[in-house]
């Protein structure tokens, strides 16, 4: 039995009262399942489905068609049973401003009918980094903080299955390292981890498989091993400090100085260079690296609409 399964799930919403157009399909036939104990990653670009299908799987909104069970429970059918096996931390900060943290968890814990957890709140506020904030009013904590009691929060009935939605969005370093050592010690003793991240390096580190979405469909299922090993090519990265010829620049990938191309072959990467020189620009700290998952990302999403990577 898997911990979560989609099965044909469909999301369309109408156009609101007095605004025209066609209605918004956010979810079309989006069908995977998730083994227990699996640490999986969901990506896609915003606007993709990541937010809806998590919305679905957590009982906060309904599909328009499809089904979705969390350990064999259904979460329309089965809702209290699903929704005691999922611990879920949103990407936004939603807090009650009036308890401590401490008394959040408590609160949280009456939720689910659990009393006298104080040892399992205690270690939670120890493996989080805070343990000093206990009895802080939740008001008084700044957003890293309060990132890490929403984590604690989803944590404090002991979920089968934790789904985290960009849980490091605009956080600092400290707080990804704290939490990633604590998911992963979970997922070790058994926890099955769904990850929705902008962050791929993240997902290509802790996830062994990966699902990406665009528009509302799955284009990508795969172990994140065969997605790798199935890049195109590998990448040509160098800095400059001028702007690319426009004929060049539509083949690349540009952060600020760091310009990168995908190459198959020596002969490729000598005709960038070349290319490059021609242009009158001097190509500094030159290297050749492997394809990783942003690569293998992008290089997805610029596929035409219908193609689907998917391996066993």
């Amino acid at each position: 039995m898997p911990a979560i399964s989609f099965q044909s799930v469909s999301k369309t919403y109408p156009t609101k009262r007095g605004q025209s157009g066609a209605a918004v399909k956010a979810l079309d036939d989006v069908s995977f399942d998730i083994r227990q104990g699996e640490f999986f990653g969901l990506l896609g670009p915003n606007g993709a489905g990541k937010t809806s299908l998590i919305s679905i799987l957590a009982g906060l909104s309904r599909a328009s068609s499809g089904s979705v069970t969390v350990h064999g429970h259904d979460v329309l059918t089965d809702y209290a049973a699903a929704r005691r096996a999922l611990g879920v931390v949103p990407q936004e900060l939603v807090f009650d401003p009036f308890f401590s943290v401490r008394e959040a968890l408590r609160i949280q814990s009456g939720y689910f009918g659990i009393k006298n957890n104080d040892a399992w709140i205690d270690e939670l506020l120890s493996s989080l980094g805070l343990a000093d904030k206990a009895n802080a009013n939740m008001r008084q904590l700044s957003g890293g903080m309060k990132r890490r009691v929403l984590v604690a929060q989803a944590l404090v009935h002991k979920p089968q299955v934790i789904v985290l939605d960009e849980p490091t969005a605009g956080v600092d370093v400290e707080l990804r390292q704290t939490l990633w050592q604590f998911i992963a010690k979970l997922n070790k003793q058994g926890s099955t981890v769904l990850l929705t991240t902008h962050y791929l390096e993240e997902a290509e580190a802790l996830c062994s498989r990966i699902a990406m979405l665009k528009q509302g469909k799955v284009v990508a299922l795969a172990q994140t091993s065969e997605l790798l090993k199935a890049a195109s090519a590998n990448v040509l990265r160098f800095k400059i400090d001028s702007e690319l010829p426009r004929e060049l620049k539509v083949q690349a990938r540009i952060t600020g100085r760091i310009v990168q191309f995908p190459a198959h072959n020596a002969n490729e990467i000598e005709q960038y260079l070349a290319a490059v020189r021609q242009a009158g620009l001097v190509a500094e700290d030159i290297e050749i690296r492997k394809a990783d998952l942003e690569d293998v990302f992008l290089d997805v999403m610029s596929e035409k609409s219908g193609t689907v990577r998917v391996a066993a």
